[in-house]
């Protein structure tokens, strides 16, 4: 596979304190290849460094050291520009236009005739999945989730060959989750790189191919989602039953050590501990005569992941404030 994203030793340093005398380092070395036709997730808790990438990859703000490559060509190549698009986690429009007009001028920045920006904006719009009668209502009058669908549109408006997407969820429903989840998800149908950047994990899982996740600035995991949930090991399953007798399932889960079976209004949860335990707790539950709804892993394995690493991080914390107080 070609990359098409090619980021080496990416450093950010910021300057801080009233006499900028102190230096912060927020992106510390980062070196990863994205490749092409791929939906890359890039993961990090607050202050990872996460918002600092995208914005180093824009150029809107410039590295310390180090540099990226996109499409082949480097970032500072105003050029390649217009062949990727943009929606940064904090979008802000001109607020008197309506979204049809908006779309209409990011068009006519691309250098589109005036009559096939009208195509696309209508298209675009159309495509997010916005309300027709809202095209023409100024922006100031929209929601923030409408806003998000807006910021995906004019993000797509020049068919790019990459996307970069900061926190494309934000402030939608379950239904403009959904319906979002699968136009990022068509964009890797037609050959489109994504590099997604989204605190909602489980949509990380179900969309992404690989991921990476900063921490305090740092690569500390890349790889694909298969390999990454080897490594945390076994996970616990949860089975959700309706018109369950609790009493004759109880019974029935005795032979599934550690298994635990909690009582809900319309029939059980059923927790075991481990996936290999799934077909003797659903074989429990048919002859039961209760009614399967659904059987998911309790969390997810990104999460236990960034558990994990939050951990190791408090420990190594501890350690090195013990270690100074003990030096003092």
């Amino acid at each position: 596979m070609t990359a098409v994203i090619e980021i080496e030793n990416l450093t950010k340093d910021y300057e801080v304190g009233f006499w900028r005398q102190r230096r912060v380092r927020a992106l510390d070395g980062l070196s990863l290849q994205v490749e092409q036709g791929e939906i890359f997730g890039f993961l990090g808790g607050n202050g990872a460094g996460k918002s600092t990438t995208m914005k180093l990859l824009m150029r809107l703000i410039y590295p310390t050291t180090g540099g990226a490559r996109i499409l082949n060509r480097d970032i500072n190549e105003i050029g390649m520009h217009a062949r990727i698009g943009y929606l940064p986690e904090h979008p802000y429009f001109y607020d008197y236009l309506t979204a049809r007009e908006f779309l209409v001028y990011c068009a006519e920045l691309f250098g589109y005739a005036r009559d096939e920006c009208q195509r696309r904006a209508g298209e675009m719009l159309a495509r997010v999945r916005l309300e027709e009668k809202s095209w023409d209502q100024q922006l100031r009058k929209f929601s923030k989730g409408m806003l998000q669908r807006v910021g995906l549109a004019q993000a797509l408006v020049n068919d790019p060959e990459v996307v970069f997407l900061d926190e494309p969820m934000s402030g939608l429903d379950p239904v403009g989750r959904r319906e979002v989840r699968d136009l990022i998800d068509s964009l890797r149908d037609c050959g489109t790189t994504v590099f997604l950047c989204s605190h909602i994990l489980s949509d990380i899982e179900v969309l992404c191919d690989r991921v990476a996740i900063l921490q305090h600035g740092r690569l500390a995991h890349l790889g694909r989602l298969a390999d990454l949930r080897q490594n945390t090991g076994n996970r616990q399953m949860e089975i959700i039953v309706a018109l369950a007798d609790t009493r004759q399932m109880e019974t029935a889960l005795r032979r599934i050590p550690d298994s635990q079976l909690t009582p809900t209004p319309g029939g059980a949860r059923i927790q075991v501990p481990a996936e290999q335990d799934v077909d003797a707790a659903l074989a429990a539950v048919r002859a039961c005569g209760a009614k399967l709804i659904s059987v998911q892993p309790v969390g997810n394995a990104l999460e236990e992941l960034f558990v994990s690493e939050r951990r190791e991080e408090n420990a190594a914390s501890e350690i090195a404030t013990r270690i100074e107080a003990k030096d003092q």
